[in-house]
């Protein structure tokens, strides 16, 4: 019998408006670096499992000033390598300086509160695992979720990111259930899919597209979709 279903945050309950991409190709166009969102998109998980391992390493946020600048460079490079100019490292800094400071905004899809209603009305736990450096409860505030989830895991709290095992595992210490008691839904394959798998967890793939090829997990296009496997 399930009795909690965990999720991720990020491309599966929430989207980034405009997309991170768009947002960081607007802004790079602002100091003369011309790349295209689409080459951005294609650098982008190599540049986040850059930072991940690097913040795994050592945390980023605790480290020096110039230290924690060499991050920063090190992780907006690897977003504009493929740019059709030379990117300096101060360029890259200021570019990546210049898109924090405007921010970034998201929105729900328009699948995720329903599919949360509907589970709560089961008498389901919900949780959040999200690979993120910094403390979740304001976003999940914002986007009306704070009334669906009972815990919430970060890579912040946990000082693992997924797919290693023990930030699931953590989820699974705070809901009290066990791993066979539960489902994970997520979008991507290797952090998700195969992170949950690891620890014991059934994953759900959320692949609203239909795009890529065949998974050895179940695969949904829709959140409602997730109470058929309750």
């Amino acid at each position: 019998m399930i009795k909690a279903v965990f999720f991720d945050f990020f491309n599966t309950l929430v989207y980034f408006d405009p997309p991170r991409e768009k947002h960081y190709a607007d802004t790079a166009a602002e100091f003369g670096i011309r790349i295209s969102p689409e080459a951005i998109a294609a650098a982008l998980p190599g540049a986040d499992a850059w930072w991940r391992s690097e913040n795994s390493r050592s945390p980023i946020k605790d480290r020096e000033q110039a230290a924690k600048f060499d991050a920063y460079r090190g992780y907006s490079l690897r977003i504009l390598k493929d740019a059709e100019n030379a990117v300096s490292p101060d360029q890259a800094l200021q570019m990546l300086a210049r898109a924090f400071s405007v921010g970034f905004h998201f929105k729900n899809f328009a699948d995720s509160l329903p599919a949360l209603q509907a589970l709560k009305n089961k008498h389901v736990q919900m949780g959040v695992i999200s690979n993120i450096g910094e403390q979740i409860d304001s976003y999940l505030d914002k986007a009306g979720f704070t009334g669906y989830f009972s815990y919430n895991v970060t890579s912040l709290e946990a000082g693992y990111d997924k797919p290693q095992p023990q930030i699931f595992e953590l989820a699974l210490q705070k809901a009290g259930v066990g791993a066979a008691e539960t489902l994970y839904v997520g979008d991507q394959y290797d952090l998700d899919a195969v992170g949950a798998r690891n620890a014991g967890i059934t994953p759900i793939l959320i692949n609203r597209d239909g795009a890529g090829g065949d998974y050895d997990c179940m695969v949904i296009k829709h959140l409602s979709q997730v109470i058929d496997y309750l």
